[in-house]
């Protein structure tokens, strides 16, 4: 069976972990490329790269990605062991 080369908008929601309606405004500002089939929207397989879709709107900033990495560097110190169990699990 060929896989299908088009998706619905609660797939790409599903995939991309946000809502339907993000999903529907990106499709409005032309972040997703998508064809319109009577009332629904269509949208091809190769338009969702995810290098091309920006979920949440901006890049992260670098004081952020610094915020982050701090924030997990201190997660791993204080409970590494604890994310290796569970990561066996």
């Amino acid at each position: 069976m060929k896989k299908s080369e088009y998706i619905s908008i609660a797939q790409v929601a599903k995939m991309l972990g946000i809502s339907r309606i993000a999903v529907y405004k990106k499709v409005k500002k032309g972040d997703i490329k998508a064809i319109k089939i009577g009332r629904s929207y269509a949208i091809p397989q190769s338009a969702l790269d995810k290098r091309s879709i920006n979920v949440k709107g901006r890049p992260l900033r670098e004081a952020e990605k610094r915020t982050i990495e701090k924030a997990v560097r201190k997660t791993v110190q204080d409970y590494g062991e604890v994310l290796k169990k569970l990561g066996r699990e």
